[in-house]
């Protein structure tokens, strides 16, 4: 009954210590499972933060200059660490949780497994002595039976007078024998006996207490490791604590440098237009057309004192738009086009004279033609009104085209001054930093030759030149380019308006009669409008009237333009367009008019042949004394 007690125990102590196991493998799996969690969530928190990053090279990269957005931006910093921290949340319930329960439920099982192994073996032997003692007791009882009945059957062998004396004998030698196997089987029984107590005591007194107490101190080891694991799942938390607090501290200072004023302040200056207000309009006194005299079929001039002069030829006298038809087509027709940029390969004598001259900025046809019609036609400057309206179609004609097209022109000319000088800039900067890597890059293609050469059997010297070449020759196109980009900045910081008296509007496109005289400088009649305003006037489409056929032969005597330099072609132009003239690289011709800031020079090449041709093309040499005699080639 004992051993069964026993035996109980320990079927109950082996179901118990397994239970103990899975407990711990429950444990591990919770840990992984909320690990898991962990790395879930901070990738999704780096998600987020990546998500709302600003995109290189977009509209939205521009946007964080302001506070407000440098701020959030550092809030997706902030907050990509703290998903970084919730990574090392993961990473060490794995470590140091994890990978070592996984480790320690492995080396309990095969604890478990010894332990229970001694028992079951210290079991088996102390059965097994005792069948061993029950073998030799039953044995012991058939022989004490067998010697019993051998002394009885001597016995009545001996009282017969019937049976022989070797009978007798017989019987009585048999039952010695009985009783001296009776005796041994005893002795055995006794010694197995012996045996059998002292190995019991040992069993129930020693070997399985001391089991016991081995698989007590391995499930104390087993509930201590789990209680350090629980401390170590929440010291893991505690440790990412002051990082996190640090994350949450970044946010709450971005927060904190929000400053609305300097945004407000950066958007006034982004969209400033550096434009000075209009001025007062003036009165337009239309009662001046009432002084006229029904002969006066044009515009006459008009004194300062408001009184008619006296025409003193009769092309004095002669409105502007009444030249000669074919001449009128003409200027119309030439170039509708912006000068085109000079060829990325030039000649190897031919030098850029620099950067291509800007064009101007593009205004309305009707606020032009508006400007010439209220300007005074001075005769000694119809030349150069020809030429303003021919050019100025030209300009208008490409901002139609860039309309069109959707893009600006190449030198933001359809954007305000401020604005206008801020992109010329920034492009400047790119180049700039083009031409460093590009620098860079030929500085370590130099070095790697070096070496080359002193160590030939690295590679071949010549291999690195025509990379060398090719990277000269992106550094010069860039040069060139940023060269053609500051000589567009110089003219618009040249041109930025300063604090000044405010200028005069005009609301109409006749100006009366009275108004101040017009400048009679040639080219401050073609520029009487600064360059790169912007006219909200809306005004009808203006028509031209077709002149009468006497007024044809008007200009028929007009004088041509004197030299006032020479210059040479850099490259070669064909001159498709009306209006400008084919020229080949090298040829020397003659200037008779320089670049007014619109990108064309006009040029003679003969008494017959004048025209514009691009000033980047061409190097210019002005003659500064000239006085304005006539030279042919």
């Amino acid at each position: 009954m004992l051993r069964m007690r026993k035996r109980d125990q320990f079927d109950n102590l082996e179901k118990h210590t397994q239970w103990g196991i899975e407990f711990v493998e429950r444990y591990t799996k919770f840990v992984k499972e909320r690990s898991e969690i962990e790395i879930s969530y901070a990738k999704q928190i780096r998600n987020l933060s990546k998500k709302y990053q600003p995109k290189k090279n977009s509209k939205e990269e521009e946007e964080f200059k302001y506070t407000s957005c440098r701020s959030f931006l550092t809030t997706l910093n902030e907050l990509n660490d703290y998903a970084g921290q919730h990574e090392v949340i993961a990473e060490n319930l794995t470590s140091q949780i994890i990978s070592e329960l996984s480790r320690y439920i492995q080396e309990l099982k095969q604890e478990r497994k010894s332990h229970f192994h001694d028992g079951r073996k210290a079991q088996q032997h102390i059965e097994n002595s005792w069948k061993q003692l029950e073998s030799s007791k039953r044995r012991f009882e058939r022989d004490c039976k067998e010697a019993d009945r051998a002394q009885q059957y001597f016995e009545k062998m001996d009282a017969d007078i019937n049976v022989t004396k070797a009978d007798v004998e017989k019987a009585r030698q048999q039952a010695q024998l009985r009783h001296q196997m009776a005796a041994d089987s005893k002795a055995e029984y006794s010694a197995y006996l012996q045996k059998f107590n002292q190995e019991q005591n040992e069993h129930y007194y020693t070997l399985i207490p001391h089991i016991f107490q081995r698989i007590q101190e391995m499930e104390e080891r087993r509930i201590e490791r789990v209680g350090e694991s629980m401390k170590t799942f929440a010291e893991v938390d505690r440790q990412v604590l002051p990082i996190v607090g640090k994350c949450l501290d970044g946010m709450t200072k971005a927060a904190e440098s929000i400053e609305p004023k300097t945004d407000s302040k950066q958007v006034v200056e982004a969209f400033k237009s550096g434009f000075e207000p209009p001025g007062d309009v003036e009165f337009e006194d239309y009662s001046q057309a009432m002084k006229r005299t029904v002969s006066e079929s044009s515009l006459s001039n008009t004194r300062a004192d408001g009184r008619p002069e006296k025409p003193t030829s009769k092309t004095k006298g002669k409105l502007w738009p009444f030249i000669k038809k074919n001449k009128l087509m003409s200027l119309l027709t030439s170039p509708h086009q912006p000068p085109p940029p000079p060829p990325a390969s030039a000649s190897p004598s031919a030098v850029p004279n620099g950067p291509q001259s800007p064009k101007q900025q593009k205004e309305p046809l009707s606020h032009r033609l508006n400007e010439f019609m209220t300007s005074k036609p001075k005769m000694h400057c119809f030349r150069s009104l020809k030429r303003g309206l021919s050019l100025k179609l030209i300009t208008l004609n490409a901002q139609v085209r860039n309309l069109i097209e959707g893009s600006g022109p190449e030198d933001f000319s359809h954007l305000p001054p401020e604005q206008r000088r801020k992109k010329l800039q920034a492009k400047i900067d790119d180049i700039n930093k083009d031409i460093q890597k590009e620098m860079d890059q030929k500085d370590a293609l130099t070095k790697m030759k070096d070496v080359y050469i002193k160590n030939p059997q690295m590679g071949d010297p010549a291999s690195v030149d025509p990379r060398l070449a090719e990277i000269a020759q992106n550094i010069e196109k860039l040069r060139v380019e940023a060269q053609k980009f500051e000589g567009w900045l110089a003219e618009v910081e040249g041109r930025l308006p300063v604090k000044s008296d405010p200028p005069r509007r005009q609301s109409s496109m006749y100006d009366t009669q009275n108004s101040t005289p017009v400048n009679n400088n040639c080219a401050q009649d073609r520029e009487s409008s600064p360059d790169g305003s912007y006219t909200e006037e809306q005004s009808s489409e203006t028509q031209i009237k077709v002149p009468n056929p006497e007024f044809d032969d008007e200009f028929d005597d007009e004088e041509p333009l004197p030299t006032i330099g020479t210059c040479k072609a850099l490259y070669p132009f064909e001159g498709h367009n009306e209006g400008t003239i084919a020229v080949a690289e090298g040829e020397m011709l003659y200037v008779i008019e320089e670049d007014k800031g619109d990108g064309w020079t006009r040029v003679r090449r003969n008494e017959e042949e004048e025209g514009y041709v691009p000033t980047s093309y061409v190097e210019v040499y002005l003659d500064t004394n000239a006085k304005g005699a006539m030279t042919y080639i």
